[in-house]
This record gives C-alpha cells, sequence and structure tokens, in this order.
C-alpha cells in the first residue's frame, strides 16, 4: 500500500498491546512501517514489539495511559524525536463495563469514558498540533456500530462511541473549513474476536460474548489500514452487522430498542459462568504479566474475512464494473432489437 518516500512511514498505534491495536500494528509492520505501539501492559507492549518486528516493522514501544493528557503529550515528544514526524495516528485504546447501568459505580463510569473518549480526544490534541504545523498527517478514529446503535449492558462504551463520533465529525469540519493538509476518518467496526471479554471489568452472571457475527480483530485491522492510506471517505463501514445495525438504527430506531430489549441480555452472554477471578483492566493493565495477544477466546466461531468489507474497499471498481456491464448489456439489446427489424 505505501507509495515511494523520501522517508520511513511513522505510525502511532494506542491500545497496541491486544486486540485491534494490536492487529493493527502487525499490519502496519507489513509495510515496513516505523510502529509506535502505545499501551499500559508491558508483557502485552512485548509481544507486540516482537510481532512487529517478525513482520518487518520497525517497532517503539511507549508505555502510556492515553487518560492522562500531560502524559499523551510527553509520550508524542517522545515518539517523534525517536521515529521522526508522526504519519499516521489510530486511536483504538479503551476499556469498559459488561454490566447493567445501575450496577455500574459512578468512578467506573468516569474511568470508562475517560480512556474510550477522552483518551481520544487527548491523542488527537497532541497528533494535530504537530500535523497542523506540517500541514500533513491522517488521524484514524476505530469506532465501532455502536457509535449510532447502543446498546443494553454496554452503556459506558456506547456512550464513548458515540461522543467519538460526534467529535471527529465536527474536527473534519473545521480541519475542511481551514483547507487542511490534515485528514480524519472513522472505522466503525462488528464484533470482534479480541482479548476484551476477558478483561474487562463484567458483572455479568455468564461469561461475556460478541454478539455474532463475529470477526476477527485481523478483519479490522486490514480495514483501519486501508482507511489511514485513504481518509478522504468520511467513515468505513465493517461487517455486514454493522451495516445492518446502522441502516436499522436510522429507519426503526424504536423497534431496535424493544428488540435489544428481549435479545441483548442473553446474546451478549455464554452458557458458561463468568470467572470471579479474571483480570480487569479498567484501572490497571491487564497484561501487565501476562500477553494476551490479539485474538479473545472465540477462535472457532469467528471469521476471518468481511465480504461486506472487501466490497467497500473495492466499490469504485465494481461500480465501473456494473456501469460497464450495463452498458455492454444495453448495446447488446439494442444490436439485438436492430437485427430482428
Amino acid at each position: 500500500m505505501m507509495t515511494r518516500r523520501e522517508r520511513p512511514l511513522v505510525v502511532a498505534v494506542t491500545g497496541a498491546s491486544g486486540g485491534v491495536g494490536r492487529a493493527t500494528a502487525i499490519e502496519f509492520g507489513r509495510e515496513r512501517a516505523r510502529v509506535a505501539l502505545l499501551a499500559r501492559g508491558a508483557a502485552g507492549l512485548a509481544g507486540a514489539e516482537a510481532e512487529v518486528r517478525a513482520a518487518g516493522g520497525h517497532p517503539f514501544a511507549v508505555s502510556v495511559d492515553v487518560a492522562d493528557a500531560d502524559a499523551v503529550e510527553a509520550a508524542v515528544e517522545r515518539i517523534e524525536q525517536e521515529l521522526g514526524p508522526i504519519d499516521i495516528w489510530v486511536n483504538a485504546a479503551f476499556s469498559s463495563a459488561f454490566a447493567p447501568f445501575s450496577e455500574i459505580s459512578a468512578a467506573e463510569f468516569r474511568r470508562a469514558t475517560e480512556v474510550s473518549y477522552l483518551g481520544f480526544v487527548y491523542c488527537t490534541m497532541a497528533a494535530l498540533k504537530r500535523m497542523r504545523t506540517r500541514d500533513e498527517g491522517t488521524i484514524v478514529q476505530v469506532g465501532s456500530a455502536l457509535a449510532y446503535r447502543g446498546i443494553p449492558l454496554q452503556s459506558a462504551y456506547c456512550g464513548a462511541k458515540h461522543a467519538i463520533q460526534g467529535f471527529n465529525e465536527s474536527l473534519r469540519c473545521e480541519l475542511l473549513h481551514e483547507s487542511s493538509g490534515v485528514r480524519t476518518t472513522m472505522v466503525q467496526l462488528p464484533a470482534l474476536n479480541t482479548p476484551q471479554f476477558s478483561w474487562l471489568l463484567s458483572r455479568l452472571p455468564k461469561q461475556a460474548q460478541p454478539v455474532p457475527p463475529i470477526y476477527q480483530p485481523e478483519v479490522a485491522a486490514h480495514a483501519v489500514v486501508y482507511a489511514a492510506f485513504h481518509p478522504r471517505r468520511r467513515e468505513w463501514w465493517v461487517g455486514r452487522s454493522t451495516v445492518k445495525s446502522m441502516i436499522g438504527n436510522a429507519v426503526v430506531p424504536g423497534m431496535l430498542d424493544h428488540y435489544l430489549a428481549r435479545t441483548g441480555f442473553g446474546g451478549q452472554q455464554t452458557s458458561q459462568p463468568r470467572d470471579p477471578s479474571a483480570p480487569v483492566n479498567l484501572w490497571e493493565p491487564a497484561d501487565e504479566s501476562e500477553d494476551f495477544g490479539s485474538h479473545g477466546i472465540f477462535d472457532d466461531r469467528a471469521q476471518s474475512r468481511s465480504i461486506q468489507a472487501m466490497a467497500s474497499r473495492q466499490r469504485m471498481k465494481l461500480l465501473a464494473g456494473a456501469f460497464a456491464g450495463a452498458a455492454a448489456a444495453t448495446a447488446l439489446w439494442g444490436a439485438m432489437r436492430t437485427r430482428r427489424r
């Protein structure tokens, strides 16, 4: 995907120690990029470093809590001193809670919001300050279908993703007003097989699970990297479930409220009891001493590709092919009619 450049591509990815962030960092490693890995867990960061290096990239790990604006600013300064000017910034870090809203404390909700929303804001501020002076760069916000459609048991996460979506639209308008060379785009993702279901705070009686269809994190990573190289599109939708959710919410939101009220509790839990000793990453990193990797515990149910996402990336070619086919069919029909006469 990379074009000819005078210097190596410099990318920064938050939440890079696991899940989508890690898969994305590895994908940029395959592009031979210099990849700054921002996360908290030592073991997760070490694992991500090794995988990015094995993929062909040049990793640089930075331990940082994205909810700390001053720490983020210092981290970005370190990255640019070590790797050079940041070309692409990817916001993927988050934490949250699986629980009814009534069972989440004010402190827990605030912390989830600080990480999952304000973390995006603080990182965007620090990256944008430098990109604007150079009048170039791309910021990718990793979103979700839940940026538009809230579901039960995930009020903190849904609230944060809704906030990011609004924040990103506002920022995009301001950059367009300035005729800025800096781009921002957002990638809305489906349910994914990531470690979040093993380390998010949960007060559910059963093991939390993503709502099928479930995709592997590499599906998301491919979309994020593609969006980073094609940021003029304001938003990318990944997975047929994302498309159905977002269109359905625009057309029949009340019907979805009632449907999710009936199915959203059971559909987000397996039949197995929740492990009360499972790690919780809300306040401290869950991967400080154990590396969870990119994948979660649902490999046997997760899909490794999304036809919808591939079609979305190739939509101009598909449209051109469709128009060409229609033109050929029209010409053939006209020739047949002329021959009959």
